[in-house]
């Protein structure tokens, strides 16, 4: 297939990387769909393992090829397009992931259906982008049909029906409607560790979450031993450095803190924070996130020095990342509180 001079050189180098490939592994030259396939299942498997400076680019080159070659309403085109939209938001970028995520769900509703798996999963993502910036208002209603429609489409027990799930039940928990998110966590946990085995990564997160909502309310002793096996499977299965088993090690530290361990949560917070710097950032939100709660736990541990440093090195970066989000996030407000 020849290459529009529209793509840069260096997105040729990957496209025909990808092309080599394909021709080794099918015998014959490849076309356009095949080729943007690939390159969206190589941007999901970096997403994955949280490798998201070499996912970027490779969604980049996923869509535009998309865009050009298959037209800009084509499925796999909508794909590369929730890909970049979600790589976006994994970097704290929400005001960049939205409307590409709204776009998204546009075209899937009119080319797809209103059920359809795509369509299905363009709403989650838009969904979760709305809790992440604490617009908890807009998510419920559609995290509410994404679930109907999947337990219609898909099935109960369906991964996707069971992440769909996990994500209302962290809805719940983050307006502090413990009641009815306990339920629904202790569903998903059940029928993951059932449907994919109990290391998979979304019976992990379903572990996680369980144990978050444990510790939202206290219960500090069945919360932690939940932890340590997300946290233990984790660095096995993802490695130290993926975001998943850092933020294991992050809510480990915060239950250490809130158990007055002081110690144990200051080496946990300073070592979630470099890796977070490394992988993400020093502005991403998760990082500032996690500073922020090392600076607090050393006020509790009567470190006052400590804190003033920590807080007086971050404090260009948080204005920063707080005036980029101000105009539709709500998260800082929340952690000023």
């Amino acid at each position: 297939m020849p290459l529009s001079p529209i793509i840069p050189e260096k997105s040729n180098a990957i496209v025909n990387a990808v092309i080599k490939k394909l021709r080794e592994e099918t015998g014959r030259e490849p076309d356009s769909e095949a080729i943007v396939k690939a390159l969206n299942k190589i941007t999901v498997w970096l997403y994955e393992r949280g490798e998201y400076p070499l996912a970027e680019p490779v969604a980049r080159i996923a869509f535009d090829l998309a865009e050009q070659a298959l037209g800009k309403e084509h499925p796999d085109t909508l794909i590369s397009l929730n890909n970049l939209a979600g790589l976006y938001q994994a970097k704290g970028g929400y005001s960049e992931a939205e409307p590409l995520y709204q776009h998204a769900l546009t075209m899937n509703e009119r080319v797809l259906g209103a059920e359809h798996p795509n369509t299905l999963t363009s709403l989650n993502n838009l969904a979760e982008l709305y809790q992440a910036q604490g617009r908890y208002g807009q998510a419920e209603p559609i995290l509410q049909r994404v679930l109907a429609a999947s337990e219609r489409v898909l099935g109960a027990e369906h991964p996707r029906t069971l992440t769909s799930l996990n994500n209302l039940a962290g809805l719940y928990q983050a307006q502090g409607r413990h009641v009815e998110a306990e339920p629904l966590y202790q569903r998903a946990l059940a029928a993951f560790e059932q449907v994919l085995g109990p290391e998979h990564p979304d019976t992990l997160t379903s572990l996680n979450n369980l144990a978050g909502l444990y510790y939202a309310q206290g219960r500090y002793s069945e919360a932690e031993p939940l932890y340590r096996r997300a946290l233990a499977a984790s660095e096995w299965v993802l490695g130290t450095d993926h975001p998943d088993t850092l933020t294991s090690l992050d809510n480990l530290a915060a239950l250490y803190r809130a158990q007055g361990r002081y110690e144990k949560a200051e080496s946990l917070y300073q070592h979630v924070m470099g890796a977070r710097q490394h992988v993400f950032g020093a502005e991403h939100p998760d990082t500032l996130r996690t500073q922020l709660n090392l600076v607090v736990t050393h006020i509790n541990n009567q470190q006052i020095p400590l804190a003033l440093q920590e807080l007086r090195e971050m404090d260009a970066r948080l204005q920063g990342f707080v005036g980029s989000q101000f105009d539709n996030t709500l998260p800082e407000q929340v952690r000023q509180q």
